[in-house]
């Protein structure tokens, strides 16, 4: 008996080191994996990054315009960054934007699968006299990027209400009163302009964490007197 039973408990002691062993490995192996995982989606994001901001600066040099507001669009179309500041007096741009990127994490139970690394970045765009458009991209902490997101979000919701109002709806009292009926002051719609059948909508878009704002102009189809239309979003230097 008491041989048998130190048999089994030498045995069970054996099979458990074993199970040990093979955790630890398997917690050492998935956090290498997905270490490497992250820093290669981090490097994804930062190659996008790259290549939107030299882009973007050949855009800057080729355009025609030195109007903020026009090339503001420039940044954006290429960029898509949800706030885009221009000081006149470094004759400089900065677009800001959290960016993500997928990718799979490998655990020993069940639960795993795609996950997203998010980096703060921010594109920065300068002119000096004589000289071509300069692009430079920077990391930031993620509360420099959370601004950006919160009014990306807001301008989507903006978006939609706009897009679903009927035509005779779109005054100012009626854009404020749609994209706000709270009263919070999230967005303030400064001008509502109708030019035949385009309604182009201006309104300060503000993060609420922050002393953060973008402008924005909303641009919508007028179908007819009652009729509702997809609308479209550009930010601006100001409104």
């Amino acid at each position: 008996m008491t041989t048998g039973c130190l048999t089994i408990l030498i045995a069970l002691a054996v099979a458990l080191g074993i199970v040990v062993s093979w955790l630890w490995y398997r917690h050492w192996h998935d956090g290498n994996v997905n270490r490497e995982r992250e820093q290669k989606a981090l490097a994804s994001i930062w190659e996008q990054a790259r290549a939107t901001a030299d882009d973007t600066a050949h855009a800057l040099n080729t355009s025609d315009s030195m109007d903020a507001d026009a090339l503001t669009g420039v940044i954006w179309t290429r960029s898509e960054a949800p706030v885009i500041t221009y000081d006149a007096s470094r004759h400089e741009f900065t677009a800001t934007a959290a960016r993500s990127v997928p990718y799979d994490e490998e655990v020993m139970l069940p639960g795993g699968g795609p996950v997203e690394v998010t980096w703060c970045l921010v594109l920065t765009f300068t002119h000096r006299p004589g000289q071509a458009w300069a692009s430079r991209v920077s990391e930031r902490d993620d509360d420099v990027c959370r601004p950006s997101t919160e009014i990306g979000g807001r301008v989507r919701l903006a978006l939609t209400r706009i897009s679903g109002m009927y035509a005779e709806d779109l005054t100012r009292t009626g854009v404020q009163d749609a994209l706000a009926p709270t009263g919070r002051r999230s967005f303030d719609v400064k001008n509502v302009v109708r030019e035949g059948d385009t309604v182009t909508v201006s309104v300060l878009v503000s993060s609420s964490e922050t002393a953060v704002d973008q402008c924005y102009r909303f641009t919508r189809p007028v179908p007819g007197d009652d009729g509702r239309g997809h609308a479209t979003a550009v930010p601006a230097s100001s409104c």
